[in-house]
């Protein structure tokens, strides 16, 4: 069963009924080239557990089957289930857990699926959900290699920003925190059904950092980050004493130690500077 050709994915909709759904930003890929790369490039292979967020019809969960040793997918669209029933009917190395993946045990459902084997990640994401998915699996410290996934390109660009430049933001750095990351290809518009208006690139994040910070320290840089890029436009003064309820005062000290001026805004400092801004403003908070 071809499962990029667009009539067989017409016929399989139909005959189950399904509709694409908007709210869960549904476009599916018919582009035969993309998710066999996803997987080369994804760490699907012997010795392998992979964890698929999002199956659509199963196009990369079969490409994931082939290669690794297991597939545990997280597929929040119960109207899909009987559809994988069929398209995926071929492979006994394939659990579909109908859940959602904010809320899911994803570390139950490693251990479970993944006994003996490394884990890694592959998932085709929805755009409104890109973000909150690729911080819970950092901040979830999971036993996890790497995760690949297919991402809007303006998406994509931020990820693999340089910390320190206009075009990161608060994911930049958490990404940077937790591993390295890079742009693997672009994908465009017109591999998907429906197309989207966007175009996409896929991603790789290689989770092989340890933290530098205490979990006291980390948690304290993350909320700085979070105020920080969340009022961008203003100083780290003005963001950081209005979110974390901390004296510009504070703020201007510890800036002045690291030698940079008053103004400085939270997009202007490198991963270095950040993690020592954080490190520096904790301690002035305790005395």
């Amino acid at each position: 069963m071809e499962l990029t050709n667009i009539g067989t994915v017409r016929d399989i909709l139909g005959r189950h009924g399904f509709n694409f759904s908007k709210g869960l930003g549904q476009n599916f890929i018919i582009n035969p080239d993309i998710c066999p790369k996803i997987a080369e490039n994804g760490n699907a292979k012997k010795g392998y557990g992979v964890l698929e967020i999002g199956t659509g019809i199963g196009v990369l969960t079969k490409e994931l089957a082939l290669r690794a040793d297991r597939v545990a997918a997280v597929e929040i669209d119960t109207r899909l289930l009987p559809i994988l029933d069929e398209t995926l009917a071929d492979f006994d190395n394939v659990k579909i857990y109908n859940e959602d993946v904010m809320k899911a045990d994803l570390r139950g459902i490693i251990e479970k699926e993944f006994a003996g084997l490394r884990c890694a990640v592959c998932a085709n994401l929805p755009y409104y959900i890109t973000s909150p998915v690729i911080m819970l699996l950092l901040e979830s410290r999971l036993p996890i290699d790497s995760i690949t996934v297919m991402v809007q390109k303006e998406a994509a660009q931020r990820l693999c920003a340089a910390v320190g430049t206009r075009e990161s933001g608060a994911i930049t750095v958490g990404v940077n925190y937790y591993g390295t990351v890079k742009q693997l290809f672009g994908v465009s518009r017109g591999s998907f059904m429906p197309s989207p208006n966007v175009d996409s690139a896929v991603i790789r994040i290689d989770l092989n950092k340890k933290s530098e910070l205490t979990e006291e320290q980390e948690k304290f840089f993350f909320r700085v980050v979070k105020a920080g890029f969340s009022q961008r436009r203003k100083t780290m003064a003005n963001s950081i004493a209005s979110l974390m309820s901390i004296s510009k005062s504070a703020v201007y000290s510890v800036l002045s130690e690291l030698g940079l001026p008053e103004a400085a805004r939270i997009e202007q400092l490198s991963m270095e500077q950040l993690m020592k801004f954080s490190v520096m403003l904790m301690e002035q908070t305790k005395e």
